[in-house]
């Protein structure tokens, strides 16, 4: 028996688990699953897998040619909260039907090669990430489209006690004004018990009812694991609450929208690659350049990391929302933060602000990486391209002074990415026929938003 086996096995006779669910994503980020009793545990299903129909996962295969398989990844088992049988969870990976060849589409295949590359070029040995998505949690929603209309509506439940809220006054809010605490704890004690250990939680700005909970510092494929089952327990804990989560960039007009910022570092053993206490806030060149790879490829990134037609009502001026293509210490309204308080040399990182959640964290957080190696090999000064240092509130700049924006729609990031997408091919990270396939299907959402009339046309124009 394997050691990966034995693993298992032991950890199904310690909770007494019933079921295995093997989790992975499509393409566009969804959660996906299929579950198994455990008495299907064996060492063929690590190596096999189970069969998966790839025509039914949007983008992937066509019908002629649909097989393929979910491998699960021994290292990723948890118990799973969420299930009235014991279940234990393993996140997946797809390979093609008939071999062992990893698919070419698969957002956490893509994860990995990309940590293999970050070795192969010598820079360092581990990119550590830690994001930190944002939510909303409504006491209900409802939402619908047809060809005789369009609506939604969310629902608050009225609060008779008088604690409540200004509008974007939701910050670090205490109790009893700040009525999701509890909410938060639940998940973040039950990420704890799934091995997430949990910086800390608080409310955010938005209101009625945002939210933060921040992980620590992950391995890039560790990561983005971590942000799929953060979002499946944070929308399973609500549920059971009798709430209901959102990670939508922009749900409410008029208040703060969703991000999620994303801290990042470099180790070379125990070394961090980052730190030079003679570089401007303490960054090292190979910071600097790295920052500046991130600011430089921001608008093809921005098709990856802030990729639903809904992002870009987040990414407007004010509320602290990143649109200015700029670095800073400790400024908010840069796209490159570096964080203040960060000052000891393992500490020392930068924080990249235009993503937000609706992205697919195996591919957001590659396409981050693949940028900031980038920007090392190329030796990018991001002074002297212009980004910076802003230590200024940018939105303040007279216009002619602002630096350059981040694209401002989903069609321009998606138009930048189709002409500036090879720093994503490098060492085979990325493929060509993904990043086809990627446009192609946010092009394909885009027509379903953009030929709909939008609620506030017939305000403006009905009666013209």
């Amino acid at each position: 028996m394997s050691e990966a086996m034995e693993r298992i096995r032991a950890t199904v006779e310690r909770h007494s688990a019933r079921m295995l669910d093997l989790k992975y994503t499509d393409l566009l980020g969804r959660l996906r699953h299929v579950t198994l009793p455990v008495s299907a545990l064996g060492e063929e299903l690590l190596e096999r897998g189970v069969g998966v129909d790839g025509s039914s996962l949007a983008g992937v295969r066509g019908v002629e040619s649909s097989d393929l398989r979910v491998v699960p990844d021994p290292a990723t088992v948890v118990v799973d909260p969420f299930w009235a049988e014991p279940t234990l969870s393993l996140m997946g990976e797809l390979v093609e039907a008939s071999s062992d060849t990893p698919f070419p589409l698969d957002p956490r295949g893509v994860a990995r090669r990309a940590e293999a590359y970050l070795v192969g070029l010598g820079v360092a040995d581990r990119a550590l990430f830690s994001p930190e998505p944002e939510f909303y949690v409504f006491d209900g929603v409802e939402f619908g489209r047809d060809q005789r209309g369009a609506y939604y509506r969310i629902l608050e439940e009225p609060r008779a006690d008088g604690y409540r809220a200004a509008p974007g006054g939701g910050y670090h809010l205490g109790p009893p004004a700040d009525g999701l605490g509890d909410l938060r704890s639940e998940v973040a004690l039950t990420l704890e018990s799934m091995g997430l250990p949990v910086k800390y939680h608080h409310s955010e700005n938005g209101t009625p009812g945002q939210s933060e909970i921040e992980v620590n510092f992950h391995p890039l494929l560790q990561a983005a694991d971590a942000l799929v089952l953060m979002k499946y327990v944070v929308k399973s804990v609500a549920r059971r609450r009798g709430k209901t989560a959102t990670f939508m960039p922009k749900p409410i007009p008029g208040q703060a929208g969703s991000g999620m910022h994303v801290h990042q570092k470099l180790f070379a053993g125990e070394r961090p690659v980052f730190f030079d206490p003679q570089g401007y806030a303490g960054l090292s060149r190979e910071a600097l350049s790295y920052l500046g790879g991130l600011l430089r490829k921001s608008r093809p990134l921005c098709a990856l990391v802030a990729p639903s037609a809904n992002s870009y009502r987040r990414l407007v001026p004010g509320y602290e929302a990143p649109v200015s293509l700029a670095f800073s210490l400790g400024n908010r309204s840069t796209s490159v933060r570096i964080p203040a308080y960060a000052v000891r040399p393992q500490d020392k990182r930068i924080e990249y602000r235009p993503p937000d959640a609706s992205s697919n964290p195996y591919l957001a957080l590659s396409a981050m990486l693949m940028a900031g190696l980038w920007g090392i090999r190329e030796g990018i000064d991001p002074v002297k391209e212009g980004f910076g240092p802003f230590d200024l509130n940018v939105y303040e700049l007279e216009t002619g002074r602002r630096p350059q924006s981040l694209p401002a729609s989903l069609e321009e990031a998606l138009s930048a990415l189709e002409s500036d997408h090879e720093f994503l091919l490098e060492g085979g990270v990325f493929t060509r026929e993904l990043v086809q396939a990627w446009v192609a299907l946010k092009t394909a959402e885009l027509r379903g938003v953009a030929d709909q009339p939008h609620p506030a046309d017939f305000v403006t124009t009905y009666d013209c």
